[in-house]
């Protein structure tokens, strides 16, 4: 039960935060970036870190897509399919000025959480539908990135070293992401020794899906209000 009040704490500390983050890089890391020019390869490494390693739709995701996932192999390729994804359009978004709504993007992201824990407590396979999960998790990559990408377009960063500051914090994302991957693979790898993993895997995966569609209701509020 101990993993059910986790996820249970989980959810309502994502749901702060949808409230109080809106889109995620606020205080001091926004003033840095407003007003930084020239390349910082450093701290933006550090931000590109500390914004995946706190990004609670991400690691939502992630949980996701590794719950099953026994071996390294084949979470190797999930979760390098994902980063791709991201890379991808984080670095097409900044750099290539292609911009989004983020509710929406993040809407699609609070989505993606859904359809990961669906297709995990076999929901596709009740419908008789079986998606590609490769395909499915490649896509989700790219909302992602386009969710990172959007937080930065709004700020504005000045365009003197946007290159190299851009591939830095693409670079700390990917830190970030491999940090909080061995964190939840730690986490997995006691749970799934206890008799309590498969009794709880199902309602844990409600849990997440709760968390998501939680997700898209603010920033679908978040769209039609602002």
């Amino acid at each position: 039960m101990v993993i059910i009040r986790y996820i249970s704490f989980f959810l309502i500390w994502g749901l702060g935060l949808s409230v109080s983050y809106a889109h995620g890089i606020t205080g001091a890391d926004q003033e840095f970036l407003v007003n930084n020019v020239g390349p910082q390869i450093g701290p933006f490494i550090y931000l590109g870190a500390k914004h995946m390693v706190t990004g609670y739709d991400h690691l939502l995701f992630l949980a996701g897509v590794i719950f099953f996932l026994y071996r390294l192999k084949d979470i190797a390729i999930y979760v390098t399919l994902f980063a791709v994804g991201h890379s991808a359009t984080l670095l097409l978004g900044v750099l290539g000025g292609l911009h989004v709504s983020p509710y929406l993007i993040d809407a699609v992201i609070g989505f993606s959480v859904v359809y990961k824990a669906f297709e995990n407590i076999n929901g596709f396979d009740a419908l008789g539908f079986h998606p590609n999960m490769k395909a499915a998790v490649l896509i989700f990559g790219f909302f992602h990135g386009f969710g990172l990408s959007t937080k930065l377009q709004d700020l504005a960063i000045s365009d003197d070293g946007l290159v190299t500051n851009m591939l830095s914090f693409n670079i700390g994302v990917e830190l970030g992401q491999l940090v909080a991957l061995s964190a939840m693979l730690i986490g997995f790898n006691v749970w799934r020794r206890s008799s309590s993993f498969l009794r709880h895997a199902y309602t844990t995966n409600v849990c997440i899906m709760v968390a998501g569609f939680i997700l898209i209701g603010f920033q679908l509020t978040g769209y039609f209000v602002a």
